[in-house]
């Protein structure tokens, strides 16, 4: 006969078991649904001007001011193992010194699917700095809107729903907000 601790810990060991094969076939049950999402992209206006930094205000610095036109349909990605999604708009462009820089200037949590139909007219929510205070001698450009899926259980995938059709120039700093 065994004692009452050697049957807890072997109904234990059992349900352990049944819940941790449960949640692998959650996961690996998540590669199954590739879903593409579709969107479009517009950049309407970009702005560089001069400013001096917060942080050494004798130093000068020029921030750019995008504002953009954008409309997706994130509701492809939702399925029942996806608790939220991460949106967020990106600029890819090479510095002066040829140096690949990728800066992120808006984002969303969409946590509903009801809530994954994204259409919007707006600036932006993070100013656009380069490291070397400058947007002199910057090559264009890429502007993207790409997504994280964060599921229930199982891994971040990663994706594109839309993208700028061409590079846009940055402009010359101006000195004053008009």
């Amino acid at each position: 006969m065994h004692s009452i601790y050697a049957r807890a810990n072997g109904i234990s060991g059992l349900w352990s078991t049944c819940v941790m094969v449960l949640l692998g076939a959650v996961a690996l049950s998540s590669f199954l649904f590739n879903a593409d999402s579709k969107g479009s992209l517009d950049i309407v206006s970009l702005k560089v001007f001069h400013s001096k930094t917060r942080r050494y205000p004798f130093r000068n610095e020029e921030i750019g001011f995008v504002k953009f036109n954008l409309s997706a349909d994130l509701t492809p990605l939702f399925n029942w193992n996806t608790k939220q999604l991460f949106v967020y708009l990106e600029a890819e462009y090479t510095n002066a010194q040829g140096v690949n820089n990728t800066v992120v200037i808006w984002d969303r949590i969409v946590r509903r699917k009801d809530d994954a139909t994204i259409d919007i007219v707006q600036k932006e929510k993070y100013k656009l700095r380069d490291l070397s205070g400058s947007f002199s001698n910057v090559h264009p450009a890429q502007y993207s809107l790409k997504y994280s899926v964060m599921p229930y259980v199982g891994v971040l995938t990663y994706g594109e729903a839309a993208r700028t059709t061409e590079a846009i120039d940055f402009p010359d700093a101006r000195d004053s907000v008009s």
